[in-house]
């Protein structure tokens, strides 16, 4: 089948701001497909073709990108929203358990990457829209390993941007801010906890969890990957909501001291 309408391939699309994401872009004027790990349990979403992938997995992966191909003709819009966290101080972090963040939060955003450029190459257009978060720019403490993995994508990505403008293709950057999601709740914990620093985890957890549930919707998010698949002149990032609008601002002008201080503030940590 080959359609006129626009196509997005939407991965981790079975909750949370992927799902809103694909029904977004089918309000959009999109044919979506939303991908998950086992779809067969997710609620059917109105308009939106439900695809099995696991992004770990290259096979995986290019089968689900040969399927959308296949039957719609074409692929316009690709949103790596796939992803995992991970909590604990780096110390008590394996280097296994970084692997696997690395495999799901940048490796699968490169496999799905790969797979899909070929088709975006050749009908000379396409959007490749990979999902940070304000953590692919600010540091957050007992969270390294998740925010190298988005500190990872924004360089990826603005570097891979630059590669592709001349075939038609852009790659961009959406970055949400605390989300009402399962992101903390679902998030790896430490594989080796250490006495010296449980106090002080178990804190930055309790800040974390009250971020989350005061967070923005998982819509807030969508309407900012919607305004990067269909903006005639995009940008090459979107800040997701204003307390994200707010943190790239404080980044770019305040003081190196202001900043680090305010950091330890927010995640009530001494000094």
């Amino acid at each position: 089948m080959t359609t006129d309408r626009p196509v997005a391939l939407v991965t981790g699309a079975s909750s949370g701001i992927g799902k809103e994401t694909a029904l977004a872009l089918v309000a959009a004027g999109f044919h979506v497909v939303g991908t998950g790990r086992d779809t067969s349990r997710v609620t059917p979403l109105g308009g939106v073709t439900l695809l099995d992938l696991d992004v770990v997995s290259d096979a995986s992966v290019a089968a689900a990108v040969r399927e959308t191909s296949e039957r719609f003709g074409r692929i316009d819009v690709l949103v790596n929203n796939a992803g995992v966290g991970s909590m604990g101080a780096a110390e008590e972090t394996s280097v296994a358990q970084t692997q696997a963040v690395f495999d799901t939060n940048v490796f699968g955003v490169m496999r799905m990457v790969n797979e899909v450029l070929p088709h975006m190459r050749a009908q000379r257009s396409g959007r490749i829209i990979n999902i940070s978060s304000v953590l692919g720019f600010l540091p957050q403490p007992y969270m390294a390993a998740y925010a190298a993995s988005k500190h990872a994508i924004e360089g990826y990505t603005e570097s891979l941007d630059h590669e592709v403008r001349d075939h038609g293709v852009r790659a961009l950057i959406v970055e949400p801010a605390y989300t009402r999601t399962g992101f903390e709740a679902n998030s790896a914990k430490p594989e080796i906890p250490l006495h010296a620093y449980a106090k002080q985890r178990q804190t930055v957890d309790r800040v974390m969890a009250e971020a989350v549930r005061g967070g923005d919707a998982p819509a807030v998010v969508a309407k900012a990957i919607v305004a990067a698949a269909t903006d005639p002149k995009p940008k090459p990032r979107y800040t997701a909501g204003p307390l994200a609008g707010r943190a790239r601002v404080l980044r770019r002008l305040a003081p190196a001291g202001v900043f680090d201080r305010q950091i330890r503030k927010m995640n009530r940590l001494a000094g």
